[in-house]
């Protein structure tokens, strides 16, 4: 059994797959469950920030594009309207639950700069000394490297490892697609197996990454090692799970053993 006693701030990521069908439209019902148990987690005393993917895939289903655009201005004025989208819908679940969210758009250039990084952490410090969920995402519409170049952050997995950094954070929890690390590609070999925990984020790890994610998103299983070489490095723990059941977040904190934990080194 995993302990999380001492777990009080907690980062979230969430991707582009979890958020949303097939078809590039929000999944609701999904996103209705993983926003009640979030803020029924945030109610139980936890603090939490959420990294958010899914504007540019989200913005392209309600333009009725046929597919995710592939052309600069075109992923950033699909951004632009998948990232209203979002915030709204964010901002109406979480109200019904008596949560406030706020938006932050962040680019490396911010977290890179001290100045400007300070402005950053002091924006989050305020935000969560008065109870409300930051809602984070890169900002697509001006960030026109990160978008051309899979993300400076790799789509947002390493955003919220730098997140999760700047607030000091006691864990990061990916909800992703997969359950976790995997000996092999599960989807494609049966005899994969799961490693519920990485002690050192090393090339044999790395090793075991495949290819980019969903079709919605630009990620994968190496953006996620990214991330986690991040945290480790930190003192942050680490986890990934499957985000298509939010639920399974009740038994997360409750101590079972499910997704992998790569564990934050201690100093």
């Amino acid at each position: 059994m995993r302990d999380f006693s001492g777990v009080k701030r907690v980062v979230f990521k969430v991707g582009t797959s979890t958020l949303t069908h097939e078809s590039g439209l929000v999944n609701l019902r999904r996103m209705e469950k993983l926003i009640k148990v979030i803020a029924d987690l945030k109610n139980a005393g936890k603090e939490i920030v959420l990294v958010s993917s899914g504007a540019i895939s989200v913005g392209a289903g309600k333009l009725g594009l046929d597919t995710r655009p592939s052309d600069i201005p075109s992923k950033q004025a699909a951004a632009a309207v998948g990232q209203c989208e979002l915030m709204y819908i964010y901002d109406k679940l979480f109200g019904e639950y008596y949560h406030n969210v706020a938006q932050v758009l962040l680019t490396r250039d911010v977290v890179e700069e001290p100045d400007r990084k300070r402005n950053v952490i002091n924006t989050f410090s305020k935000l969560l000394d008065w109870g409300v969920i930051p809602v984070v995402n890169e900002n697509d519409t001006v960030a026109t490297e990160e978008i051309e170049f899979g993300g400076n952050f790799g789509d947002n997995d390493t955003l919220s490892a730098i997140v999760a950094e700047i607030v000091g954070a006691d864990a990061l929890v990916i909800l992703s697609d997969i359950d976790g690390l995997y000996t092999k590609n599960p989807k494609e070999d049966p005899t994969a197996t799961l490693i519920t925990r990485v002690e050192k984020v090393d090339d044999e790890v790395f090793s075991l990454a495949g290819g980019s994610g969903s079709n919605r998103g630009t990620g994968g299983m190496i953006t996620k090692l990214y991330a986690a070489r991040i945290t480790q490095q930190a003192g942050i723990d680490m986890y990934i799970l499957n985000g298509k059941q939010p639920e399974v977040l009740y038994d997360f904190f409750d101590g079972k053993e499910i997704g992998t934990l790569f564990v934050g080194v201690k100093s």
